[in-house]
């Protein structure tokens, strides 16, 4: 579409399953775009069955930035999120291009829409010393000794979640003070305008789509895929990649810990409660277009008003 879209970013929300990605591709075939990945798990290489990444066909003839960008055991936080996508609008931009976002990692957009607290920034000496007391100790562990010193947060943070826990307590051991007395006198990340389209489609059409994606995941490899991490030396249960929702039952169904039954139905409860937070915090936003069913014509009129021809 020859128009201009003066400065405006887009951001294409949705819960899992809910169609995003064809979306978004569909928007790529009406106006110039460069698309921006929101999700903390796209971002891994060699997890690609799991988190339903679009295969390499379709990145290669729309490609998605900030995909394949670390390795599974690489620390990567909200706030490289941040600067990433910023440093990828800006690009888009100077290219005359829209930069559409597309994803369904809350915290992501979050962090771009409000912004961060200022935190001191990661310290390789204490980053590695955690590294170590996470290996030594444990998720479980570390969530207690966070507690002690900042409930507020192990409240928040989920006591899985090694990387935000690890985070939390190098920030205390930096500076002196808790990532609770540190957050606050947040900016914004992008200071452009922001238009935002949920894609929700009615919760038992999703639980049905969750189901027959991870069949389907199943059927194309998923386990093989899992097997294959495993034979990595820097890859452990410990990280937070695990947490992605169907690895973590997949490693406990490959170590021998539950049968291949109970992985499959654990796996999709877990993404339907996964779907249940997204749309709760979708839910919550405020000045979106909500579509029940993806809806170009719509999409289209919301990004460029002007255009009457839809």
């Amino acid at each position: 579409m020859p128009i201009q879209i003066n400065k405006t970013v887009i951001f294409l929300m949705g819960p899992t399953t809910s169609g995003k990605t064809d979306l978004a591709i569909q928007l790529s075939q009406q106006f110039k775009t460069r698309l921006i990945s929101v999700d903390s798990a796209l971002i891994y290489k060699g997890m690609d069955i799991g988190t339903a990444k679009p295969d390499k066909a379709t990145l290669k003839k729309y490609p998605h930035h900030l995909i394949d960008i670390c390795n599974p055991e690489d620390s990567y936080s909200v706030f490289d999120f941040t600067l990433d996508a910023n440093r990828q609008i800006k690009t888009a931009f100077a290219n005359n291009e829209l930069p559409i976002l597309v994803g369904g990692t809350s915290f992501y957009f979050h962090a771009l829409e409000y912004g961060l607290s200022k935190l001191p920034e990661s310290n390789p000496k204490f980053k590695e010393k955690f590294n170590q007391l996470l290996k030594s100790k444990g998720t479980i562990a570390l969530h207690q000794d966070l507690k002690k010193i900042d409930p507020q947060a192990a409240n928040r943070i989920h006591p899985n979640d090694a990387q935000r826990i690890t985070r939390a307590l190098e920030v205390f051991d930096i500076s002196g003070k808790t990532l609770s007395e540190l957050q606050g006198n947040k900016k914004p990340i992008i200071n452009h305008s922001i238009k935002k389209i949920i894609l929700m489609p009615e919760r038992d059409e999703l639980h049905t789509r969750i189901e027959q994606r991870f069949l389907s995941m199943i059927k194309h490899g998923f386990l093989d895929e899992v097997k294959h991490l495993k034979q990595n030396p820097n890859f452990h249960e410990n990280l937070s990649v695990i947490r992605c929702v169907g690895y973590r039952q997949a490693w406990q169904y490959l170590n021998g810990e539950i049968g291949k039954t109970a992985m499959i139905e654990k796996a999709i409860i877990a993404t339907r409660q996964l779907c249940k937070r997204q749309s709760t915090w979708l839910n919550g936003e405020e000045n979106a277009l909500f579509l029940k069913k993806s809806d170009l014509a719509k999409a289209t009129t919301f990004i460029n008003p002007q255009d009457k021809s839809k």
